[in-house]
């Protein structure tokens, strides 16, 4: 399994686990109303897209290791509000919880953030920027290195007080940890900093690439403004704090859907066929689920037939429709998500029939050129044909 395919599966895992503590505390305030894992999950799918087509492109990872702390947080936030406020702080794991709820505070956005720099192609512009990144590194290992050792050495009693949000006020880790706080301002410096940047290529730059930055400041500057807001204001002990809170997350999404509609929209990692495979066989699963559950249904609650053999029947139905089905989706997908496919595909076959009955090679090579030409719109191109032994 490659680190990729683990990422998945532990995004899969931790907002499973979500879900299952919004049911047991019936309270989604810790989410933000669910807010909260919807955007992360958005972060996850744009870091696995990106790694998809370039494994090493630190966009990715960054958004992946954000998604990943950030649903870990919930996941805790929710344990910390039913074990509490609910249980007393009786349950086990209480006391882990609370000490990555405490060692956490802004590290996810201490992750993230950098990936305004890096962007479009994940790795940092040469010179001063790169210094800065270095810098801004050592910052973010200092900050996130006190704030986790300054929780390793606490003990937390059942005297604490978690309020609805998941949150320990009363919970102090001493001074070295507050003192950590003092580097916080330089990372708002760092971050619009890396937005400015961005907003000085996009000044000079044209076509694609201009519309790409255009996204990317767009959506920098309000996941920013709403980070700030999140931490500042967003604590969700009252309705505006709530509200608040809850329109700061939707803000933070703007990065990855920013990020998102220039990979789309704009072909950055030219993943229009990942897409178009995923949207089908999305499809075709749904459907082939939904007609052997049916037949399942059908041959052993309506018709007089054993389960096994209700089963059976529906096993080889679903086998018989499945790749026909997923033909047919996706040519359908294709049209609409995979244009260069659909369109390369369209061309190739009109050659086909003018050329099927053609006897002079001269046509032959002049359709197939301008088949060529229409298909991947080459700089130039030419055709060898074998002379006559």
């Amino acid at each position: 399994m490659t680190l990729r395919h683990l990422l998945a599966v532990v995004v899969v895992a931790l907002v499973a686990a979500v879900g299952v503590l919004t049911w047991a505390t019936r309270d989604p305030w810790p989410s933000d109303d669910g807010l909260t894992v919807v955007t992360l999950v958005a972060l996850a799918a744009i870091a696995l897209i990106v790694l998809r087509q370039q494994p090493r492109n630190g966009i990715g990872w960054l958004l992946g290791a954000t998604a990943v702390l950030g649903l870990l947080d919930t996941a805790a936030r929710l344990y910390l509000v039913l074990d509490f406020r609910r249980h007393g702080g009786s349950l086990a794991l209480g006391s882990l919880a609370l000490a990555y709820r405490t060692g956490v505070t802004i590290v996810p956005f201490v992750i993230a953030l950098p990936a305004i720099l890096l962007f479009p192609n994940g790795t940092a512009p040469s010179g001063r920027w790169r210094r800065a990144l270095r810098a801004y590194t050592v910052f973010a290992i200092a900050f996130s290195t006190v704030q986790f050792g300054a929780v390793a050495v606490h003990s937390f009693g059942r005297s604490v007080v978690v309020n609805v949000r998941g949150a320990a006020p009363n919970v102090d880790v001493g001074t070295v940890a507050g003192f950590s706080w003092v580097v916080a301002p330089l990372f708002l410096f760092f971050w619009i900093g890396f937005v400015v940047h961005q907003a000085r290529r996009w000044r000079v730059s044209s076509g694609d690439e201009r519309a790409q930055l255009k996204w990317l400041i767009a959506g920098a500057a309000i996941c920013v403004a709403s980070s700030v807001a999140l931490v500042s204001e967003g604590d969700g002990t009252s309705l505006t704090s709530r509200i608040v809170g809850d329109v700061a997350v939707v803000g933070i999404a703007a990065l990855p859907v920013a990020v998102g509609v220039a990979i789309l929209k704009y072909r950055l990692y030219e993943i229009d066929r990942l897409i178009s495979r995923t949207l089908s066989y999305a499809v075709v699963t749904a459907t082939v689920a939904a007609v052997f559950l049916g037949i399942v249904a059908l041959t052993t609650d309506v018709l007089p037939f054993s389960s096994p053999v209700g089963v059976a029947a529906s096993t080889l139905a679903a086998a018989s429709l499945f790749n026909p089905l997923r033909i047919r989706v996706q040519r359908l997908v294709d049209r609409r998500f995979n244009r260069t496919r659909y369109d390369a595909e369209r061309i190739v076959a009109a050659f086909s029939r003018r050329v099927r009955d053609a006897l002079d090679p001269e046509t032959v090579a002049s359709e197939l050129a301008t088949t060529v030409l229409d298909a991947v719109e080459p700089a130039r191109v030419g055709v060898w044909t074998r002379g006559a032994s």
